[in-house]
């Protein structure tokens, strides 16, 4: 995997804290944007569902479940 350097601004005090307690910053970093992009891409797709919600699909009705096939399919006993 690829990465790239970023450079961003951290309050004076927060980052003695995190020295004092020997944390990684740049792992908190990391883990931070990481849970910031995967909140970001949840609003996201749940503001396009919201904006092109799912139409009721009359075929739904009619499946049936895996397992509860009473045709002559593969892995019927028929």
């Amino acid at each position: 995997m690829a990465t790239t350097r970023t450079t961003f601004t951290l309050d004076e005090e927060l980052a003695e804290q995190a020295r004092k307690l020997e944390l990684n910053i740049s792992a908190a970093a990391r883990e931070g944007v990481i849970a910031a992009v995967k909140r970001a891409l949840g609003e996201a797709d749940r503001e396009a569902y919201l904006r092109y919600p799912e139409d009721p699909d009359d075929f739904w009705d009619e499946a049936q479940a895996w397992g509860e096939w009473d045709g002559d399919g593969p892995g019927s006993d028929a």
